[in-house]
């Protein structure tokens, strides 16, 4: 019998930000894919050989007892904020903390806020008698809400791309006084190839969002959205979608019957806009959400795709937070945008002026979240079936391994409890260390017990791992029928044992399974490759973020 008689996992985490620019687009099906079609039968023939080869041991889950801790959990789930989110550093001791989106703190056509931060330091302004500065953090709009509602790290005021987030921190308690109700002017829309356009319009008469969630639910299209819980966009996408089943009731049985049948047809909401890129030009989506300011800056889609606005617009408002104390520096940088910042925003692409009025009903703070709520329990109508991978060779043992077992274990609350998941572990053998079950309280225990009890020794046989895992998760879809399959794979090393990356890619191009890569200090490059057959996401991870992010990762995925 194989060595184990207990065995482990784990993970690490850091989510691309969510907010990467779009660069020629190509929504045209099999681009990027291999001419080589490899059939679902020949890939399980295949993989039903390296499985038995494999023989992986089994090894008796151990139940651990479930508590989730409802208090102060975002707290610490959030990373602490490194210097490296600074963008824009203050030059006096009087000054005044922002945090803002990315499409306004990079560099190019990204950069506006941050240039008027820049320029507005070097002008020796002073209010109330002193030199005044400002510091710029980039952090996305979702996070805005989180850091100051949860207490982690409260800014003196935020700019993220929508209202929407300032209503959702209002509702979350955390009150704001308005500084500047839209310092540049932006719009959500989705992006939409002419012909596809024409299409729409000749089929359904018009081409607006309602026509894109019928024509998604008829299975005439793909569209693709960003989560959200994170992205303003994804979050705007998400209420004008459930707006138009049911106008001025977003949370009604109508809009959760129109929001269902929408997502039938939707084969995964992205974790970040990357993914979603990697997806549109491998033709996985007939359309996709974006910002009109990155559209406006892309020769190539505005040569060949057409934007069609949607939802609220996205103002970029700046908020100070009531208990700040720096508002006259916030009016004084804001007024200072508005007289000296009017050009760079329109060469930047904001302040565009384009035939669309939003229209959408004025939904509270308290609204929206519920229609995240809602995301989370609809957005798959048949349950998901996962498999975690679990690297536990010798080189995660110590900190590192019980680092991250606290990670996985204070996050697996965030999966949603009719969802069947297993649990792989491996280093040189493999080992079936919980096998696939409903989520529900019986299970969260095998899988809590069962990564508690893990330790780590030996070589790195991903690839055997992953193997084992894509058998497992075969076998039950044969169980539920309509079933969506997914597998993350755990790893902190280069393989050095059993099959490789070649050997394993036709079959999981085959079966079709996307696989999610979580790599710490890993060969981020031969992860990649593996995420990229089927439209996954590697993620190269840290472990002090490692629980929010997969929070993020099983909100909008489990």
């Amino acid at each position: 019998m194989k060595k184990k008689n207990s065995t482990g996992a784990m993970i690490g985490i850091a989510v691309a930000v969510i907010a990467l620019v779009f660069g020629g687009v190509a929504l045209t099906r099999n681009i990027g894919k291999s001419d080589k079609v490899i059939t679902k039968e020949a890939a399980m023939e295949t993989l039903e050989k390296y499985y038995k080869r494999i023989d992986p041991t089994e090894t008796a889950p151990i139940k651990g007892q479930v508590t989730f801790s409802e208090e102060d959990s975002l707290f610490q789930e959030l990373p602490d904020l490194k210097a490296d989110s600074i963008t824009v550093q203050e030059t006096t001791p009087y000054y005044a903390e922002i945090f803002a989106s990315s499409e306004k703190t990079g560099t190019g056509t990204d950069g506006y806020l941050r240039e008027m931060a820049e320029k507005y330091n070097r002008q020796g302004i002073t209010v109330n008698g002193e030199r005044a500065s400002v510091r710029l953090r980039t952090v996305s709009s979702g996070q805005q809400v989180d850091y100051p509602a949860s207490g982690k790290y409260v800014p003196d005021a935020i700019s993220p791309s929508s209202d929407l987030s300032v209503k959702m921190l209002n509702a979350k308690g955390v009150s704001t006084v308005n500084i500047d109700d839209s310092l540049v002017m932006n719009y959500a829309g989705l992006v939409v190839s002419n012909s596809t356009y024409s299409t729409l319009v000749e089929d359904y008469g018009s081409a607006d969002a309602q026509t894109f969630a019928k024509a998604t639910a008829d299975g005439r299209i793909t569209v693709g959205y960003t989560n959200p819980f994170t992205s303003a966009t994804g979050m705007n996408f998400l209420v004008t979608l459930l707006d138009s089943y049911d106008s001025g009731n977003i949370l009604s049985d109508k809009a959760i019957s129109g929001f269902q049948a929408f997502q039938e047809n939707v084969p995964f909401v992205a974790m970040t806009t990357g993914q979603m890129r990697t997806a549109a030009e491998r033709g996985s989506f007939d359309a996709f959400v974006l910002e009109y300011q990155v559209y406006i800056n892309d020769s190539k889609l505005k040569r060949n795709y057409r934007f069609i606005p949607f939802g609220y617009a996205h103002t970029n408002p700046l908020a100070m937070i009531e208990s700040s104390d720096k508002k006259a520096i916030l009016d004084s940088f804001a007024d200072f945008c508005t007289e000296n910042g009017a050009q760079l925003a329109q060469n930047d692409g904001f302040d565009q002026n384009i035939d669309y009025i939003p229209s959408l009903p004025d939904y509270s703070g308290t609204d929206l979240m519920a229609a995240q709520k809602l995301y989370k329990e609809n957005k798959d109508s048949q349950p998901v079936i996962c498999v975690f991978v679990a690297d536990v060779s010798g080189s995660m043992a110590g900190e590192s391994l019980n680092t991250l077992k606290d990670s996985l274990i204070n996050s697996m609350q965030y999966i949603n409890p009719n969802n069947y998941i297993g649990l792989v572990s491996y280093d040189d053998e493999v080992n079936i260390a919980l096998p696939i079950a409903q989520f529900d309280i019986n299970q969260q225990s095998y899988f809590k017990g069962t990564v508690e009890s893990l330790d780590a020794g030996g070589g790195t046989a991903t690839y055997d791992g992953l193997c084992v895992a894509l058998k497992m998760i075969e076998d039950k879809l044969e169980e539920t029928n309509g079933a969506k399959a997914m597998v993350f794979v755990l790893s902190d090393g280069e393989t050095n044992r059993g099959h490789s990356l070649r050997d394993v890619e036709d079959i999981v191009s085959g079966l079709g399974i996307p696989v999610y890569t979580i790599g710490y200090n890993a060969n981020i490059e031969a992860l990649s490759q593996l995420s990229d057959i089927n439209e996954g996401v590697c993620i190269n991870a840290n472990t002090d973020d490692v629980i929010y992010q997969l929070k993020q990762l099983f909100n909008a995925n489990m």
